[in-house]
């Protein structure tokens, strides 16, 4: 895909900054298990937080595409980063078009900045894939909802200010249409956290919330009572395609790493870069990677151009994770018994974007998604 200008301009912004900011502080930050604050203050300041919103709400009204060539140069330099811009997309997305002008323009405008991250809280104990399970009540009180139950699995909920929160305010035999979204500010008495054990993207961490009659106004529901689910699906076409470039920035960068070293590792007398077995693998890769890379910002393109993306981006959401995966695995092998260490970074690199072929859909789904996509288009 070729950018334009701006687009090009915002690349190479984004891109120095990774390889400055984030590429030597990547392991650091698993030891730290967080994101600094101020890294993601100066991502806001440069732009590079959420560009395709509305320039009325702070954004800079860029096209989707240029969000997602952002994420994958900030995947490249630490792609738990990356996840702050994904959130500020989604999130975003689903504020601009839903909340009330004044909580809209109060909460994009911190969002785009930097100077709040949002989570989003659709996942619960009971159910991953089945987004429309929900046990979190929502029930209305006067002028205010009390809110009652669990989220679990909730990406950057410790680090988060609010979270864009899923709840059932209809029956349960409503399914999808009883689900209602909130925003929630994380300070509101009853809300607590308790933060996971994970095996990889420790800098983000994953937690349960827990909402203990929470009081929150009506006026921090976003849209009309029980059109919830619907809003959190569409926001979902966006962020996997984010997710297939975020994934594929940690992977283009262990690529990047192993050419590298096959050039100055020598072995038998000569570079391992002579030896075909040893670069064909890496070949192989970055054949793999340019393609995907293709597919997601095709995904995004329809997007900007209004047009159906669902099958396209479950595609990206299935393909890229595994493949990065994959791909991460060879590098590692490539580095030998250095590649073993935990000095290195590949090991690390394969832990965060393991997480990703469960997170926000695993591949079962996606290819249930796809299945279904193609079956309704083929139907006489």
């Amino acid at each position: 895909m070729i950018l334009n200008d701006d687009q090009i301009q915002i690349r190479d912004t984004a891109r120095r900054f990774a390889r400055a900011k984030l590429l030597a502080g990547y392991q650091r930050r698993e030891a730290e298990a967080r994101v600094d604050p101020a890294l993601i203050l100066e991502m806001g300041a440069l732009g590079l937080i959420a560009p395709e919103l509305p320039e009325t709400l702070g954004g800079l009204g860029m096209p989707s595409v240029t969000s997602g060539v952002i994420t994958e140069e900030i995947g490249y330099g630490d792609m738990n980063v990356a996840y702050v811009q994904i959130l500020g997309s989604l999130n975003g997305a689903i504020l601009a078009r839903h909340a009330a002008p004044d909580l809209a323009a109060e909460w994009v405008g911190r969002i785009v900045t930097g100077r709040s991250v949002v989570a989003i809280g659709l996942t619960e104990p009971r159910g991953g894939s089945d987004a429309a399970n929900l046990g979190l009540s929502a029930r209305r009180d006067g002028s205010h909802y009390i809110l009652k139950g669990e989220k679990s699995s909730i990406s950057m909920a410790d680090q988060s200010d609010a979270i864009v929160l899923f709840a059932r305010t209809g029956a349960a035999a409503d399914g999808a249409r009883g689900v209602s979204a909130f925003l929630v500010p994380m300070d509101t008495p009853g809300v607590s956290i308790a933060r996971f054990t994970d095996l990889g993207s420790k800098a983000i961490g994953r937690s349960s919330v827990f909402f203990d009659d929470v009081r929150i106004p009506a006026a921090n529901r976003l849209a009309d009572e029980g059109s919830g689910f619907v809003q959190v699906m569409q926001g979902f076409d966006f962020s996997r395609a984010l997710i297939g470039l975020q994934v594929l920035g940690a992977a283009q960068a262990s690529l990047d790493e192993s050419w590298s070293y096959v050039q100055q590792r020598e072995a038998f007398g000569a570079p391992l870069a002579k030896n075909q077995g040893i670069t064909f693998p890496l070949a192989e890769g970055e054949g793999h990677l340019a393609a995907i890379r293709q597919l997601c910002l095709h995904t995004l393109a329809l997007r900007d151009a209004g047009l159906p993306h669902t099958s396209e981006a479950a595609m990206c959401k299935w393909l890229a994770p595994k493949t990065a995966v994959e791909v991460i695995h060879q590098c590692l092998l490539t580095h030998g018994h250095y590649g073993w260490s935990l000095d290195l970074p590949h090991q690390q690199r394969l832990r965060d974007v393991m997480g990703l072929e469960i997170g926000d859909g695993t591949a079962q789904i996606m290819k249930l998604i796809v299945s279904r996509e193609k079956l309704r288009a083929a139907r006489p």
